[in-house]
């Protein structure tokens, strides 16, 4: 189980903390609106009514230990500056931040946000990729009870081969696509001599409680 912080449940980060909650982790959820965090209290960990921008109070939440914390503030650029500012000298590693435009995301970048998201700009692109190049993993219809992921090779899957995990009778899971990114690569259907990095992403097919099998090993 992994655990995260979404800061600020706007329509995206009541979503974003659902989702991941719903995934089986650890959420908590934290606004300075008292509606927003009623409405999101049935999906996470903990609902907390905060602001957000003070830096004490942030502290008191132990985010450091976070897999990751999502920024989502409104759209006072200060607040989500001030806030991912604090984030970055608390030594939170993982941080995912909306942007508003190109210059609030250099800004974000700057004080330390190591992902920036654009929700509108990232889901145009997607949709009309799917238009003008669709993909064939949009055309499988999976069932109830299966999932199509991209994790981090677990620990003990680095160094060696697909042969040797062999996935498929461990775990009845495919791995059917490979994103390297040193260099950054994708390999479709890797063959059984591929051997795993620590900065491969692995797209896997299979049962959602066998994915999870494999996600618990991350623990």
């Amino acid at each position: 189980m992994k655990r995260f912080t979404v800061i600020g449940l706007g329509n995206f980060g009541f979503y974003a903390a659902k989702a991941l909650y719903e995934d089986g982790n650890e959420v908590i959820a934290v606004d300075m609106d008292k509606n927003r965090v009623q409405a999101v209290d049935a999906h996470c960990t903990e609902a907390i009514l905060m602001e957000a921008t003070d830096k004490e109070k942030l502290k008191a939440l132990g985010l450091e230990t976070m897999d990751g914390v999502i920024v989502s503030t409104g759209t006072k650029i200060s607040v989500s500056i001030l806030i991912c500012l604090h984030l970055h000298e608390m030594g939170v590693k993982q941080i995912l931040a909306k942007a508003l435009d190109d210059d609030h995301a250099k800004i974000l970048k700057k004080v330390g946000a190591t992902k920036i998201i654009h929700p509108e700009r990232d889901v145009a692109l997607r949709i009309s990729q799917s238009l003008s190049r669709p993909n064939i993993m949009d055309f499988i219809p999976l069932s109830e009870g299966f999932d199509l992921v991209h994790i981090e090779p677990p620990a003990e899957f680095i160094g060696k081969t697909l042969k040797e995990i062999n996935l498929r009778a461990k775990f009845n899971v495919y791995i059917i696509a490979i994103k390297e990114l040193v260099p950054e690569n994708f390999v479709l259907v890797p063959p059984p001599e591929f051997v795993i990095k620590d900065s491969d992403m692995l797209m896997m097919l299979g049962k959602s409680v066998d994915i999870k099998r494999i996600k618990a090993l991350k623990g």
